[in-house]
């Protein structure tokens, strides 16, 4: 690759429909705008439920919507009008992805379903995102965040020792369902090259939290192994979690022993590394009540930016535990350009986090704003359907665009 030149994003020239709503179903289109895709979502007169300006209220606005809809553009159209259902099918035509995060039944009662819409484009790809799958005991269930959360098992491991049950801080289980779905996405257009046809994906919120349990699910099928609230502690490492100093809080995982070693001379306690009941990772995790109580009461004898400094300079693992105002102000944000800003018609400039995916040579993708409810209605339906203003405005007035 000619390092000097500047490179399309690898998605240019890829169109989304996005039927999706709120979260589940708008985080992946939202990854995929920063890849270069062109994202275009169709909503009812009604709009995208996300829009609601009790969540996340930010100058009449939802500061949620701002979020996960940068980078597209809106078309509202009513597709229980048979007038609306005609555009978008001929949308559809023109377009690579439809994704939609709709209960179950749904696409087929407005005939948008796969089915249907393979016969107007055999290289459609099509992207549901449900709570539970689109058969089965579960599928009708209300599949909201925190019920996601609450029996994939999530509630169950997070949150302090013999304490309630606690929340993920962030709709893992909602934005689960965005990076999922922009996976396959990727998988079949890729697959199309090789085939020339479409395919149907349909993943659930549910499937994708199961798969985020990752090893601890493999020790439960496996071992019978239940896991427990934690805190910021570890089963299988010590010391591994948060201790309190005299000003807030350090994070500490020194897993393996050479840095049992290191954090022995941080804190000049040679008793300590001497100690065989602390020489091997195991043998801390089996003493550890004896082991955690002990560095506690050193950690509490100085600040979190003394020991961060101390720490680090060893090359300890160890972090201050931060809330937004210090991430954001962290030295990665800056240097790896992650703070993405456009500036909104209605409410100014928005900021928020940028893109994680770095392509060498690729040219930066600069962010739009979250469209307005039907702000692209007129331009979409000019440039991809070649509608004449006539067309439009006779449209508008049967109710069939906004």
């Amino acid at each position: 690759m000619d390092s000097k030149k500047t490179y399309d994003p690898p998605l240019k020239g890829v169109r989304i429909i996005e039927l999706g709503q709120i979260i589940a179903g708008t985080y992946g289109g939202q990854l995929l705008t920063d890849l270069g895709a062109e994202v275009v979502k169709v909503e009812s007169p009604k709009g995208d439920l996300g829009r609601l300006d009790s969540i996340a209220p930010f100058k009449g606005h939802s500061g949620l919507f701002l979020t996960f809809n940068r980078n597209k553009k809106s078309v509202v159209i009513d597709l229980k009008k048979e007038a609306g259902l005609k555009i978008f099918y001929e949308l559809v035509k023109k377009s690579d992805v439809v994704v939609d995060n709709f209960r179950p039944g749904v696409l087929e009662k407005l005939k948008v379903d796969y089915k249907s819409l393979k016969k107007i484009n055999k290289r459609i790809i099509q992207c549901s995102i449900t709570g539970f799958g689109t058969t089965g005991k579960y599928k009708d269930l209300p599949a909201l965040d925190i019920i996601i959360q609450s029996i994939s098992g999530m509630l169950a491991i997070t949150g302090q020792p013999g304490g309630p049950p606690s929340r993920v801080g962030i709709p893992i289980s909602d934005l689960s369902g965005g990076v999922f779905s922009s996976s396959g996405i990727l998988a079949a257009l890729y697959d199309r090259e090789r085939t020339g046809e479409g395919r149907r994906i349909e993943l659930s919120m549910f499937d994708s939290m199961l798969s985020l349990l990752s090893y601890m699910g493999t020790m439960w099928l496996t071992n019978s192994e239940l896991p427990t609230p934690q805190g910021t502690k570890h089963e299988y490492t010590v010391p591994w979690q948060a201790f309190k100093t005299s000003d807030n809080y350090v994070v500490i995982a020194a897993r393996q022993d050479i840095f049992w070693e290191k954090l022995c001379d941080v804190i000049d306690s040679e008793e300590l590394r001497s100690d065989t009941r602390f020489e091997t990772n195991q043998k801390r995790v089996d003493n550890k009540e004896i082991l955690i109580p002990l560095l506690e009461a050193i950690f509490e004898k100085q600040t979190t930016e003394f020991w961060l400094e101390q720490l680090r300079e060893a090359g300890v693992p160890a972090s201050p535990v931060n809330n937004l105002d210090g991430v954001f102000s962290e030295p990665p944000v800056k240097e790896r350009d992650m703070i993405a800003s456009y500036n909104h018609p209605e409410v100014g400039e928005v900021r928020l986090p940028g893109n994680p995916i770095k392509f060498e040579g690729v040219r930066k993708i600069e962010s739009t704003p979250a469209p307005l409810l039907g702000e692209h209605t007129d331009q979409i339906l000019r440039s991809w359907l070649n509608f004449d203003q006539l067309e439009i405005d006779k449209l508008r007035d049967k109710d069939v665009v906004a």
